[in-house]
């Protein structure tokens, strides 16, 4: 009897769950968590249900929609991208060409470009 493999296609593919990618779902679910205990903590200091209620599910519902706006801008590498980009100095200034002149050259990349 011989076997029959089945073929993976998916293996390099990020996880997406209703449009979601990736790093969206886990804040999404973060975002929900805190909700959760949001909710806890004013329904046990007295707040009336009728102020907890329409605030958690606005709340929720602003969450929700900024996750997929995100989710649909960035895509799903492109917020980490986006924020080590702002990381990036605009220029930088030296005083000095000591930084490039004292520079060591290894000997077998010198002897390649010359030859």
């Amino acid at each position: 009897m011989s076997s029959v493999y089945e073929i993976n296609k998916g293996i390099n593919k990020p996880i997406e769950f209703r449009g979601l990618y990736g790093q969206y779902i886990a804040w999404l679910a973060g975002g929900l968590v805190v909700l959760l205990l949001l909710f806890v903590a004013l329904y046990l200091l007295g707040a009336g249900l009728l102020v907890t209620v329409p605030l958690v599910f606005t709340l929720g519902g602003g969450l929700i929609f900024t996750v997929f706006r995100l989710s649909k801008r960035f895509g799903v590498h492109g917020l980490g991208k986006f924020f080590a980009r702002r990381g990036l100095p605009d220029y930088v200034k030296f005083r000095s060409r000591r930084t490039f002149t004292a520079l060591k050259v290894i000997r077998g990349n010198a002897e390649r470009q010359a030859g």
